[in-house]
C-alpha cells in the first residue's frame, strides 16, 4: 500500500459516495448514504466492485470531510463499505457522524477486528478468507451470497456463531440469480430462520 493511512482514522481512501436507497437486507428500502472504501484482499471472484480492491487508486480523504458531505442529505444513515471497510479504525469517523446524529451501519465480510460505533453490523462472511472469530457477536445481520449448492452449508456453519436476534439472510450472486434463486426459495420454506434479500438496487436501477 503506498498511501500513508493514519492509524487513527483521520484519513481514509474513499472510492465514491452517494445517496441512495438501501437495496439489501434489513435495510432495504430506506434513504442512505453510502461511503465506500477502497482496499480489499478478500478477492471475490464474483465481486461486482473490483475496482474498489487496490487502496492506492483512490485519494486519502478527511473523515471530517467525509461527515460534512454525509450531513447535508435528508436521509440520517450512513452505510459503510467497500472493499473492506474494516481494513481501518474506523472509530473516528463513526464517532464524528453520531455526533451529527446519523446513524451507522456497515457492511463487512468480518475478515478484520471490529472498530467504530454501530447502530447496524451486517456481516457477510466470503469462503476466500474467513472472517475473525470475534466479529460474529456482533452482527446484526447475517447475509450469505449463495453462488453455489454448498453455500447453504457455508450459511448454517455461521449461523451458529451469531447472537440469537440476528437477522439472516440468504442473497443470490447476481450473475447466478436465475439459477440459485429458486433454490433458496426452497431452503427458506424448509427452514424459516432464514429470509430472502434481493439486490433490489439493481431491479430499480440506482447505485
Amino acid at each position: 500500500m503506498k498511501n500513508f493511512i493514519p492509524e487513527d482514522g483521520t484519513l481514509l481512501p474513499l472510492m465514491e459516495e452517494f445517496y441512495t436507497i438501501q437495496g439489501e437486507g434489513f435495510n432495504t428500502g430506506k434513504a442512505a448514504y453510502f461511503i465506500r472504501l477502497g482496499g480489499c484482499d478478500v478477492g471475490c471472484h464474483w465481486c461486482d466492485v473490483k475496482e474498489s480492491w487496490d487502496a492506492d487508486l483512490h485519494p486519502l480523504t478527511p473523515s471530517d470531510d467525509i461527515v460534512k458531505n454525509a450531513i447535508q442529505y435528508p436521509g440520517k444513515a450512513v452505510v459503510i463499505t467497500g472493499g473492506e471497510p474494516l481494513l481501518y479504525n474506523l472509530d473516528y469517523l463513526t464517532k464524528k457522524l453520531k455526533e451529527n446524529n446519523i446513524l451507522t451501519f456497515i457492511e463487512t465480510s468480518g475478515a478484520y477486528p471490529l472498530s467504530g460505533h454501530w447502530d447496524w453490523i451486517c456481516l457477510s462472511p466470503k469462503k476466500f478468507k474467513a472472517p475473525t472469530p470475534s466479529i460474529a457477536q456482533f452482527a446484526n445481520e447475517l447475509k450469505i451470497i449463495v453462488f453455489n449448492k454448498s453455500d447453504f452449508a457455508w450459511a448454517e456453519e455461521h449461523a451458529l456463531l451469531v447472537g440469537q436476534n440476528c437477522k439472516l439472510y440468504l442473497q443470490p450472486e447476481w450473475s447466478k440469480a436465475n439459477e440459485m434463486l429458486p433454490l433458496i426459495i426452497d431452503y427458506v420454506k424448509n427452514n424459516p430462520k432464514w429470509e430472502i434479500s434481493l439486490q433490489t438496487h439493481k431491479y430499480l436501477n440506482i447505485p
